[in-house]
């Protein structure tokens, strides 16, 4: 156990924050992603929802504040809709520890995927939420 870092955070989940670079992207899918399809690295969170894990990752992990997007969701496909309680609540994580970072972006599903098929990891959450995917890109820490 190691202090001050949440235990939500497993050591291979900490071990993949540390080895990305800046510009690298991690996805937090949801259970319903086929992160087994896509990813080319995939470690499992079965369980645990996606708000909590943010608020885990995000105190140890720079967003990029180079890109215009360095959040992303994938959008609804037509004749869908989205729960608007969904990003709310990933968007307050990350209002609490990163303020400066642009809205939340969405992408369309199946460049979701492609995005996933590059990302450096994805991470299967046990989130049920419809579209509750969440794309982060990582930056550069701060001296």
């Amino acid at each position: 156990m190691l202090k001050g870092i949440s235990p939500l955070l497993s050591p291979e989940l900490l071990a993949t924050l540390c080895a990305m670079g800046h510009g690298d992207e991690i996805i937090l899918a949801d259970a319903h992603f086929p992160g087994a399809t896509f990813g080319r690295r995939l470690i499992r969170a079965d369980g645990l929802k996606i708000a909590p894990l943010l608020e885990a990752i995000l105190p140890l992990f720079e967003l990029d504040s180079m890109v215009p997007s360095p959040v992303c969701m994938m959008a609804a496909v037509p004749g869908d809709t989205l729960d608007p309680a969904v990003e709310a609540a990933y968007t307050a994580a990350i209002r609490s520890h990163a303020p400066a970072t642009p809205p939340v972006a969405r992408i369309e599903r199946f460049a979701f995927y492609e995005r996933a098929k590059s990302a450096f990891a994805v991470v299967m959450t046990g989130e049920t939420a419809k579209y509750g995917n969440i794309l982060l890109t990582k930056g550069v820490t701060p001296v």
